[in-house]
């Protein structure tokens, strides 16, 4: 493998400029983003996964009032002065701070896909890998999904996709891969296709949401054609880059919650609420209790 495609990924991209229609009216002033899994905004858990894999700089792609995302990440001298004067810890505060220079928001001016909202990102991730992460996707695990595909990246360069085997009854409202050689947890990426029919899918291995690519993407991005539901999709960008460049799965060993469903964002939250010391005997007594068990 060449150094070239074997630098650190010390950058990743966050596209959170979708409205969230699915949450409305919950998200018609506030973005679906900060909405919580118990008391920490969906977009914390995914920058605290990318800080764990060690990366330094976050791009938001952002839209039209989104703001509140940048905020929650910046100083809030306010609170935390009162704070101080009313002696409280600043502990819970710790995991929202950003140092300065090391989170940029750039705009998607228009909403054409998750692929033209990855190209927004194109001056900032400049000539060097990066990670994508879809917060939407909430990846619980020890260590973090990212973490894992790093440490992939380093023993093999090259872009990755994390990966989920599934029922094949689900494949078909997934990405999947078309696998090629397979080695514990590593699989080599032959094809992509896009919620394919079940009979007709090359694996049980969705795409789940984080990637590690290389930066020729970008120019892969500029010059693609709209696809599936008239937007550029990233997953036909990579499905290009296919046999340019080396291509692997990673499955990622441990949990992914669907946040981006109201029924999978009620799963996230009773799920992590079970497993908190300050309150898991609680919400598991009151499970029972709504149950009538």
């Amino acid at each position: 493998m060449n150094d070239a495609t074997r630098k650190p990924i010390r950058k990743a991209v966050f596209p959170v400029a979708g409205l969230g229609t699915r949450f409305l009216p919950a998200t018609k002033a506030i973005p679906k983003e900060m909405l919580p899994i118990i008391d920490r905004p969906l977009i914390q858990y995914a920058v605290d996964e990318a800080r764990e894999a060690g990366i330094e700089q976050l791009i938001f792609v952002t839209g039209r009032g989104k703001t509140a995302i940048v905020e929650h990440f910046d100083m809030a001298f306010e609170l935390e002065t009162t704070m101080k004067e009313r002696a409280k810890t600043l502990e819970l505060l710790e995991p929202t701070r950003i140092q300065p220079g090391n989170l940029v928001a750039v705009r998607q001016q228009v909403p054409l896909g998750l692929g033209h909202a990855i190209w927004c990102a194109r001056a900032i991730v400049g000539d060097e890998p990066f990670a994508i992460f879809l917060p939407d996707e909430l990846m619980i695990g020890q260590p973090g999904c990212m973490k894992q595909m790093v440490e992939a990246y380093g023993e093999l360069g090259g872009n990755l996709i994390s990966v989920l085997e599934v029922p094949q009854e689900e494949v078909s409202s997934y990405g999947v891969i078309a696998p090629g050689e397979r080695r514990g947890a590593i699989t080599e990426v032959k094809g992509l296709v896009e919620k394919p029919k079940r009979e007709a899918a090359p694996s049980n291995l969705i795409i789940s949401g984080r990637y590690i690519l290389q930066p020729e993407v970008m120019r892969v991005l500029e010059s693609q054609e709209k696809g599936a539901g008239g937007e550029i999709q990233l997953t036909d960008a990579m499905a290009r880059m296919i046999g340019q460049q080396p291509f692997h799965a990673v499955t990622f060993a441990g949990r992914r919650f669907d946040c981006g469903s109201k029924a999978g964002f009620v799963e996230a939250t009773l799920a992590l609420a079970l497993e908190r010391d300050d309150m898991g005997a609680d919400v598991r007594a009151m499970a029972h209790r709504l149950l009538g068990d």
